[in-house]
């Protein structure tokens, strides 16, 4: 399943995050990842546990991004966003909440 997507300037996360260059937090990117699996799995972000993640290019509002999601074994999801750039961020969860 692949999802564009886009920040814009004037979401909330980014006041402050860091003034005259702000970026997108990584935790907008992993929401953006987890509305998607819940969309797709009809589980809810609490039945994950991200099991990993790398976050390799800072990401400016309004920079239009993919995001692949990837069925792995034993119920895991991969995901891969990509830039203009190439690859942002990549990762897993596995289903289960944690411990």
């Amino acid at each position: 399943m692949t999802h564009a997507f886009t920040i814009p300037a004037g979401h909330a996360s980014l006041d402050g995050h860091f003034p005259g260059h702000p970026i997108v937090p990584a935790v907008v990117l992993l929401a953006e990842v987890m509305s998607l699996l819940e969309s797709e799995t009809a589980l809810p972000a609490s039945a994950w546990t991200l099991t990993s993640a790398k976050f390799l290019v800072p990401v400016a509002p309004g920079t239009p991004l993919h995001l692949d999601l990837d069925a792995a074994t034993a119920g895991v999801q991969r995901f891969a966003i990509r830039g203009p750039q190439g690859l942002v961020a990549s990762g897993s969860l596995a289903p289960g909440a944690a411990a």
